[in-house]
């Protein structure tokens, strides 16, 4: 499984995309595909890539691979915002959300509006902090990985 989603990083590497860029397309996209806002990834890591020139495809695979890690942080973000912000959290749950949905879409957009903002802004400083970290740990691994792959190529 881990060589299936490393192997695009290791092409990208042979292909003469630097350690840092393919760190910083992961630690992005990983950040990025976490954004507790439904709907936004895809779009915030095609910016990301366009504006910091960095591989469209590659960081789409990472927003790709957290998407059920987005889901899962989901409710946690919405407690931590409402938390931070002093709001009532008492009736967010998974359950209570998912039945806010199918009873009506449009008001449950509504609804969770400012839960959202809260939220959104506890990312902010977590995400930040959190993309500054992974970065830091990925770089000397990718570093590692593209020696290895240089290695290989000198020695055939």
């Amino acid at each position: 499984m881990a060589r299936r989603w490393l192997k695009p990083f290791v092409d990208l590497l042979r292909q003469g995309v630097s350690p840092k860029e393919i760190a910083l397309t992961i630690a992005l996209g990983l950040v990025l595909g976490i954004t507790p806002v439904l709907g936004s990834t895809t779009l915030l890591c095609t910016l990301a890539a366009v504006m910091l020139r960095l591989n469209l495809p590659a960081i789409q695979l990472v927003n790709g691979l957290v998407y059920p890690l987005q889901l899962i942080l989901l409710i946690p973000f919405y407690k931590c915002g409402a938390w931070a912000f002093g709001a009532d959290a008492s009736t967010i749950s998974l359950e209570a959300v998912a039945t806010m949905i199918r009873a009506d879409i449009g008001n449950t957009i509504r609804s969770l509006w400012v839960v959202t903002m809260h939220a959104l802004a506890v990312w902010l400083v977590l995400g930040a902090v959190g993309a500054t970290i992974l970065y830091a740990l990925l770089r000397p691994l990718v570093y590692r990985l593209h020696q290895s792959i240089s290695a290989q190529v000198a020695a055939r």
